[in-house]
C-alpha cells in the first residue's frame, strides 16, 4: 500500500481537523483531484491527490484531529520510495497522523492520593486535580474521586476544542505563562468628534500616533535570546469575533494608509475574515493589537498579549460621563481605553506615553 501522510500546511502549523473526504475507499482519482478537505487555525485547506490510483484506506474520519505526519489515506500498489518533500499540486509533505483521544489523567504533582485511588481515577477519567479532598492532610479519598465522577457525569460530554477554538486556547496558554502583562486604562474625551464619526478607523489612526511616539510597543520579543525585534511597519492585528472563535487578521502597513484607504481596506478585511475567506497570509504576523470590544459590551478590561508582540490596545464602549472642564461638571462622550504590555522588554513609563499620544489624537476633532 501507497500511504500519503499528513503534509506540512506552513505557518508551523502541527495538526488539522479532517473537514471533509472528497473521495471514498475504492475510487479511482487522478492526480491533482481534490481529496480532502482539512481546517487548520488559519482557514480551511484542500490537499489534492499527490499521484493517481485507487483509494485503499482512509486512516482519519472526518471530525479527527489529524497531527503533522502520519497516515492520512492509502492507494493500492507497493510503496517503493518515500513521500517526497513536495506534493504535486499545492503544499509541502513531512511526517504522521494520530486521531486524537481523550487522554487518561495524569499523577498530578503535589496532590496527595493512594495507587489505588490514582487508579480509581484514572478509570472513572476524573483529574484529580479537579477534586475537593476530604481525607487527612489533604488526601484524596475514594469517596472524593467517586463524588467528582458523578458531578462530571451530570455535566454532559465534554466538547473536545477544534479549529480556530483549539488554537485559541493554545495561544493563551503560552501567553499566561509566558508574558509579563501589565493593563494601564484612562479615557478620551471625544465630545469633538463630528457626528457619524465610525470607532475603528479612528482607534487605528491613534494607534499609529502611538507608535510613533512610542516605537518600543510595536515589537517582537524572543524570551529564548532576551531581546527584542522594534519593528518600523506597523502590521496591525484586529481582533474579530465570530461563532467560531476569535481571529486576528492583520492590515498591512497601516502608519502608511490615508483615510479613505484605511476605511475600505478594514472593512474587507473583517467581512473576509468573518465569512472565512481570508487566506492564511492574513492571519499572522501582526506586530501589535487592536481590539475594540466595545462594539459589544464592556468598559475596561485587561487584553491578552500574546507572543511574540508586546502590546495590545483595547477599546470599550463610548458612554456619556460626567466629566470636569474650566472646573465646571458638564457632560462629555468619552472612550475608555485598555492598554495591556509585556513589562519583561517594555517600560510603565513607555506604555503611558504611548496611550497619552493615542489619547491626545483620538480627542481632535478631525
Amino acid at each position: 500500500m501507497k500511504i500519503f501522510k499528513l503534509p506540512d500546511l506552513g505557518e508551523g502549523l502541527q495538526e488539522a481537523e479532517i473537514v471533509q473526504w472528497h473521495v471514498s475507499v475504492g475510487d479511482e482519482i487522478p492526480v491533482d483531484q481534490p481529496m480532502v478537505s482539512v481546517e487548520t487555525a488559519k482557514a480551511v485547506v484542500e490537499i489534492p491527490a499527490p499521484y493517481g490510483g485507487k483509494v485503499a484506506r482512509l486512516f482519519v474520519q472526518p471530525g479527527e484531529i489529524a497531527h503533522l505526519g502520519a497516515p492520512l489515506i492509502g492507494f493500492e500498489g507497493e510503496d517503493t520510495s518515500a513521500q517526497s518533500t513536495t506534493v504535486v499540486g499545492r503544499v509541502e509533505s513531512s511526517g504522521q497522523v494520530l486521531a486524537q483521544q481523550r487522554a487518561a489523567p495524569t499523577a498530578t504533582a503535589g496532590i496527595k492520593a493512594t495507587p489505588a485511588v490514582r487508579a480509581l481515577a484514572r478509570k472513572r477519567n476524573v483529574d484529580l486535580a479537579m477534586v475537593s479532598p476530604t481525607g487527612a492532610d489533604g488526601l484524596v479519598t475514594a469517596a472524593d474521586v467517586e463524588r467528582a465522577a458523578q458531578d462530571l457525569a451530570g455535566l454532559g460530554p465534554q466538547e473536545i476544542l477544534r479549529g480556530v477554538r483549539r488554537v485559541m486556547a493554545q495561544s493563551m496558554t503560552l501567553a499566561h505563562a509566558e508574558v509579563a502583562a501589565v493593563t494601564v486604562m484612562d479615557d478620551a474625551d471625544i465630545e469633538a468628534w463630528s457626528p457619524g464619526t465610525r470607532v475603528l478607523p479612528r482607534l487605528v489612526r491613534a494607534l499609529v500616533a502611538g507608535v510613533r511616539a512610542e516605537p518600543g510597543l510595536n515589537a517582537w520579543y524572543d524570551s529564548k535570546q532576551i531581546g527584542r525585534h522594534v519593528i518600523e511597519k506597523i502590521d496591525l492585528g484586529i481582533a474579530v469575533d465570530s461563532t467560531e472563535g476569535l481571529f486576528v487578521p492583520v492590515l498591512r502597513n497601516v502608519g502608511a494608509l490615508a483615510a479613505d484607504e484605511l476605511e475600505t481596506s478594514l472593512a474587507r478585511l473583517i467581512e473576509a475574515t468573518q465569512a472565512r475567506r481570508a487566506p492564511p497570509e492574513d492571519l499572522r504576523g501582526n506586530t501589535i493589537t487592536l481590539s475594540n470590544f466595545g462594539t459589544i459590551a464592556g468598559r475596561y478590561a485587561s487584553p491578552v498579549v500574546v507572543p511574540p508582540t508586546v502590546a495590545i490596545l483595547g477599546a470599550g464602549r463610548v458612554r456619556d460621563a460626567v466629566v470636569a472642564r474650566d472646573r465646571q461638571a458638564v457632560v462629555h462622550r468619552v472612550l475608555p481605553l485598555s492598554l495591556t504590555f509585556d513589562h519583561r522588554c517594555v517600560t510603565g513609563g513607555e506604555a503611558a506615553r504611548f496611550l497619552a499620544a493615542v489619547i491626545a489624537d483620538l480627542e481632535l476633532a478631525q
